[in-house]
This record gives C-alpha cells, structure tokens and sequence, in this order.
C-alpha cells in the first residue's frame, strides 16, 4: 500500500481518496413553491445540474438544504422524486441527512433511506440536549446503526458544533469506527476548525471525512480528507472538483482554490448560506427563486447583487 506525506508531515494513505463516497457533494438546496411547499418538479432539474457541473453526488436535507425545517413526509417525498436524477446520471450518487433530536424519528428516516436506495446517511447528532457526554452519544448512535442501517450501507456522523452545539469528539468516532468498522465510516466536517482537520488527519487513516468548508478544502485533502460536502458546490462545483482531481493527479490546485475562497467569502458576507445560494443559482443559473422555510429570511438584492459581483470578479461561472 501506498502512502502519501502532506505538506503539514501527516503520513495518508491515498487510497482513501477512491472510497466509494469519495468525492465532491452539493449540501443541496431545497426547491419551494411560493406558499414554502416542496416544489417537487424542481429536485431533479437541480440535481441533473449539479451532476452536469462535476458533482459526485448530493446531500438532501443538510444545513443548506433547510433539513430540520422539513417533517418526516416532507423528506421522503423528496428522497423519492430525487432517485430519478438516476435515470440521466446512474452513477449519480445520493446522500440523505436524516438526524433529528428524536432517536426513533432518527431511526425511521434512515431506514427509510436506505431502503429507497440512498448511498449513505448524514445524521446530526441529538441537538437539543448539549451538555451530553460520549457515552450518551455513543448509545445514540450505536442505536441508530444497530437499527436502521443494513451491512453494505453506510452511516456518516455530521460534526457541526457552531450549529448543532453537540460536537464529535476524536474519542468518539474511534470508538464508533472500532465498533461498526464497516457501517460506520466517517463524518461530515463542518467545524470550519482548520486544527480538528489536521486532528483528523493525525488520528486516523481510514477514516472518511468530507470536508464542509470550501476555503479549507485544499488544506483538508492535504491531511487525509477523502472530498467535501458544502453550500458553495451548488455554485462552483467546476472548481471543487479541479481541485479533488488535482490531489489525484498531482496537479496544481492554486487556480481553482483562489475561485473557491473568494467565492465562499463573498457567500459568508451575506448569510444565511442557504439564502444566499438560492439567490444566486437564480440569478446566475436560471432556476426559480425559490423562498425559504421560516425563520430564514431571503438574502437582500444589495446582498445578492454585491455577491454576484464578487464571483464574476473571481471569474466564477
């Protein structure tokens, strides 16, 4: 077996980066009518485009895709629908966010996506109780794993402390990993936590991480990351995936990751991100401007506007 040594000294094992879910995710948007239902029509229009733009797959019901926003219903309509997106890209490869704070409602919606044939399952961990230690999250998950996810599937933790406010400790995935070395397979980074990646990449190799922050993304795959999940791929996916290929290839990703950080600055002036990118793959893409679930509000058109000029003068398209 081969390995590689990162420009920060950590040893990787390259072959990580052809696990079967390497590779560059849209966390997609949720397509609305104007009354906030689902606009059904829309999910595989969306989808076809971001295979179209270089995208390995794409993660339903994420941050950026409103997911806590949504019931049970709601989410497996879409999950059904999407499955469609296979018929024009079959290998197209589908990814369901499926944590809430309800272990039972956890369990069932993950089951549910794997039995509609979804290549992996994201889940939050319990949101609501912060103050848990891992014991209690371990349970939680070994619940989950034991209950709704079939050998040959595969589970992701979601790691997104700003947000959830319950983060994944090192300690725990191990534990996780050395117990379901083959259901359970890693987590979506979202901490934006430049340390905890290079963590990551010092503990563990095999373990599959997808990182969430694009302006980190080179440096990620640097110390063992295996591809990203973020907002921006909705946007800019082209240049995410020149440079997942670049760490591949040997190639220079110095072009395409200046694009990218600019991009997800330009994208962090104006939040919330899921507002932001539905404004903008409007006005740049020609898809509907659709709404957004409440609480979130819709980004400004000074904010849309400024944003879309700071991509253009990335010389994103």
């Amino acid at each position: 077996m081969r390995y590689w040594r990162s420009s920060t000294g950590y040893p990787h094992n390259r072959p990580m980066l052809d696990h079967p879910l390497a590779g560059v995710y849209a966390a997609a948007v949720t397509p609305l009518r104007a009354d906030g239902a689902l606009d059904l029509g829309q999910v595989v229009p969306l989808l076809d485009h971001l295979a179209r733009r270089g995208c390995h797959g794409a993660l339903l019901f994420g941050t950026t895709g409103e997911g806590p926003s949504f019931s049970a219903r709601e989410r497996l309509d879409l999950c059904r629908t999407a499955l469609a997106v296979r018929t024009a890209h079959p290998h197209f490869r589908l990814l369901a966010g499926t944590g809430t704070p309800s272990l039972d409602e956890t369990i069932q919606l993950t089951s549910a996506a794997f039995i509609l044939g979804f290549d992996a399952a994201v889940v939050l961990p319990p949101y609501y109780f912060r103050r848990v230690d891992d014991d209690g999250l371990f349970t939680w998950y070994e619940t989950v794993l034991k209950r709704a996810v079939p050998e040959g599937k595969t589970l992701l933790g979601y790691h997104i402390p700003g947000v959830s406010g319950v983060p994944l400790s090192l300690d725990l995935l191990a534990k996780l990993r050395a117990q379901f070395p083959t259901r359970f397979a890693g987590i979506k980074d979202s901490s934006a936590d430049r340390g905890f990646a290079q963590s990551l990449g010092a503990r563990f190799d095999d373990l599959l991480v997808l990182n969430g922050t694009d302006s980190l993304f080179e440096d990620a795959l640097a110390v063992g990351a295996s591809g990203c999940i973020t907002a921006a791929a909705n946007l800019i996916s082209p240049d995410l995936r020149l440079i997942w290929d670049a760490h591949r290839t040997g190639a220079d990703p110095t072009a395409p990751m200046a694009r990218v950080k600019a991009a997800r600055a330009a994208l962090e002036k104006h939040p919330p991100l899921p507002a932001i990118v539905k404004a903008l793959l409007a006005r740049r893409h020609g898809f509907p401007r659709w709404p957004l679930r409440p609480p979130l509000t819709a980004v400004s058109a000074a904010g849309e506007a400024d944003a879309s000029a700071a991509f253009d003068a990335a010389g994103i398209h």
